[in-house]
C-alpha cells in the first residue's frame, strides 16, 4: 500500500467524519435525503482541501480546474453514496429487522463506499500532473 493512498484514506476518514457529523446536525431540520446531500458538499470541501495540501503532490493545474475536475470525481462519488445510504436505511436495513440508528449506520457505510473509485478518480484526473495529459497526446483545456 502507498503512502499515497494510506495519506488519502487518513485524510478521506477526516473529510468523512466532518460530513457524517453534519449530516446528523443536518437530519434535524430537513429530510434524511436533503441532508445527505448537504453533509456530502461540507465534506467534499474538506476533502478537497486536505488533498490538495496532504496528499496528491502539486498538479501544475490551477486551483479552479482542480476544483472542477475534484467536482466531477465527487458527483459520482455522492451517487454512490445517495444510494447507498438511502438503500440501506429504506429497503435493506429494515427488511433484515434492524432499526438500531439505522440512518447513523447506513450513512457510515454509504460514506466509506466511494473510497477506491475516488482515489484512483482523483490520482488519474482531478490531481494528475497537467504534464501527463501533454504527454499522452491531449490538450489541455
Amino acid at each position: 500500500m502507498s503512502r499515497e493512498f494510506v495519506t488519502f484514506v487518513v485524510a478521506g476518514g477526516v473529510a468523512a467524519a466532518v460530513n457524517w457529523l453534519s449530516r446528523i446536525a443536518l437530519s434535524s431540520v430537513m429530510t434524511l435525503e436533503l441532508s445527505v446531500v448537504i453533509a456530502y458538499l461540507i465534506g467534499m470541501v474538506t476533502a478537497y482541501a486536505l488533498n490538495r495540501l496532504f496528499v496528491f503532490a502539486a498538479s501544475g493545474r490551477t486551483v479552479s480546474d482542480e476544483s472542477v475536475r475534484f467536482t466531477l470525481v465527487n458527483i459520482v462519488a455522492l451517487a454512490q453514496v445517495w444510494l447507498v445510504t438511502i438503500g440501506l436505511v429504506r429497503f435493506i436495513l429494515p427488511a433484515i429487522g434492524w432499526d438500531w440508528h439505522a440512518a447513523s449506520i447506513a450513512h457510515a457505510v454509504g460514506v466509506a463506499s466511494p473510497i477506491l473509485t475516488s482515489y484512483l478518480g482523483h490520482r488519474h484526473f482531478t490531481f494528475s500532473k497537467k504534464a501527463d495529459a501533454a504527454a499522452n497526446g491531449q490538450e489541455e483545456p
